[in-house]
């Protein structure tokens, strides 16, 4: 909105000695302001919907096919979930205050956000209300979300590819550590990596949001990250000057990732141990998607699975020990285990780390992520 304010009325404030609102209309303003803004909205309105939530008595609670989990996390029946609106709310204010909404990744990423926060806010809405009847369903089924993630992945990327018809770097498929490594995709090939992406971070998120401030500091880690490369992707100078691929338009998701790295940063500050308040699916689901939108914006996918390696971790730890274990009963009458417990995080705990020591030792290591995968950007 001031983006466009601003565009419209430059000549004006010209006129009026007005020029240094011109700021608004560069990205790297644009994205430092977007931490600042989403960051204060989540932290002005975390009391009130935290309260909201206590009211409407949504909190956590045990469900009914984890009982290992359930051991574990009893402390923590009643505290308030979907905290997911307060990072879906404040990351969509911020970017349609200071993004450029004629852009159209913006107006894509904005379908992203609010499609998958509006999945998990009825699977929250579904287990944390619905439920409590006698007979009620315990939020919806894998397969329905499955679907409607699936569904979106197919439309992002299907509407994405063909919004850059015209520019090559657009369709190709970057190497991370290698300089001009890149494979030119079809259509279909592109269809089916966007959605892999999309859909498997969103899920990989929401499997990493299980202990207090696990899921907001790593995402606000990574979040840093594609800020950064959506500038040096969508700057021209800097694109060649780190062997990026230049693609117009999209340097309008580092105002994305900034939000979204704002909005990790004021949840934390109701999240942290011992937490107020979950995200919930509202949340991961959507977190996790936008990041994959806007590694498929800025051809960083790979890229995004070197410095989300965090995620990727505690989503091969589900699907390896519910994978062995369905594959161990067949063979050998009873269900075998990889790890103690999955996702990777319990796993740990398990092992005798407590619950601080597994979450700050999981943002360090995505911080060295972060570090190795921004590295890699010179050693093309």
């Amino acid at each position: 909105m001031f983006y466009l304010l601003v565009e419209k009325l430059e000549t004006w404030l010209e006129a009026h000695e007005l020029g240094f609102f011109r700021v608004f209309r560069f990205v790297t303003f644009q994205t430092a302001a977007a931490v600042m803004l989403s960051f204060l909205i989540v932290l002005v309105l975390g009391p009130h919907v935290i309260d909201w939530l206590r009211r409407k008595k949504i909190g956590d609670r045990p469900e009914f096919d984890q009982a290992d989990i359930n051991q574990m996390m009893t402390s923590k029946t009643g505290t308030p979930t979907m905290g997911g609106l307060l990072i879906i709310t404040s990351i969509a204010a911020s970017t349609m205050l200071l993004a450029d909404l004629h852009n159209f990744y913006v107006r894509m990423a904005l379908v992203c956000l609010l499609w998958l926060g509006a999945v998990g806010a009825v699977d929250d809405w579904l287990k944390l209300t619905i439920a409590r009847r006698e007979g009620g369903r315990q939020g919806l089924t894998s397969l329905e979300k499955l679907l409607f993630q699936i569904g979106l992945g197919v439309i992002l990327s299907y509407f994405t590819y063909d919004y850059g018809r015209v520019v090559p770097e657009t369709h190709s498929l970057f190497l991370p550590f290698f300089k001009g490594a890149q494979f030119q995709l079809p259509l279909w090939a592109f269809i089916t990596l966007g959605t892999l992406v999309i859909v498997g971070f969103s899920n990989a998120v929401n499997l990493t949001d299980g202990l207090d401030g696990l899921a907001a500091g790593c995402t606000s880690l990574v979040s840093f990250a594609f800020a950064l490369l959506a500038i040096f992707v969508g700057l021209k100078d800097l694109a060649k000057f780190f062997y990026l691929p230049y693609i117009e338009a999209s340097g309008q998701m580092a105002v994305f990732a900034g939000a979204m790295l704002g909005a990790c940063l004021g949840f934390l500050w109701y999240n942290c141990n011992p937490a107020r308040v979950f995200m919930g699916d509202t949340g991961s689901l959507a977190m996790g998607g936008l990041l994959g939108y806007i590694a498929i914006v800025t051809r960083q996918e790979l890229m995004l699975v070197v410095i989300g390696g965090i995620f990727v971790a505690e989503a091969v730890s589900v699907m390896l020990q519910v994978g062995y274990f369905k594959y161990s009963r067949r063979k050998y009458g009873e269900g075998r285990r990889i790890f103690l417990m999955a996702p990777l995080h319990h796993h740990f705990q398990k092992k005798g780390w407590t619950e601080t020591q597994v979450v700050v030792r999981f943002w360090l290591i995505t911080a060295m992520l972060v570090t190795l995968g921004l590295a890699t950007i010179k050693l093309r």
